[in-house]
């Protein structure tokens, strides 16, 4: 699979077989790498659940995972963060994806182009930043 996503080329580069879990991603990190992520809860988004958002982390574009509840464990799908989004990756049961996916797309679309900002470029902004970023994301 090779997506063009804004500029950005998506090619699975860890994990192929499933979605892996946030610890995981995490995990497979470098020393050196930097990240900035997010829980968002329904008051803030409008949707069941844990939406994390993340400045660039991986090599894979930029995508949001969804949660249905908080955890570094916990199974999650991941929406690719796009004018278009879709699901590109999930580990949770297909009747919960089935249940949430519409849910997190449209909220993403609505979302899109502040959900890119951040990822490429909100590992340098100042913590007051990410607070009116968060401030200004719109709920579905």
């Amino acid at each position: 699979m090779d997506t063009d996503l804004m500029g950005f080329s998506e090619k699975p580069a860890v994990w192929t077989d499933r979605e892996p879990t946030l610890d995981e991603e995490i995990g497979a990190l470098g020393d050196e790498d930097i990240f900035d992520m997010a829980n968002l809860v329904e008051s803030q988004t409008g949707v069941p659940g844990i939406i994390t958002i993340t400045t660039v982390m991986g090599q894979h574009g930029p995508r949001v995972k969804y949660f249905l509840k908080p955890g570094r464990h916990q199974p999650s799908f991941s929406v690719a963060v796009a004018s278009t989004p879709r699901v590109v990756a999930n580990s949770l049961s297909d009747q919960d994806l089935k249940r949430m996916a519409s849910d997190v797309i449209a909220w993403v679309a609505l979302n899109h182009e502040a959900l890119a900002a951040f990822w490429w470029d909100g590992a340098d902004w100042t913590s007051p930043d990410v607070q009116t970023f968060i401030a200004g994301l719109r709920k579905v």
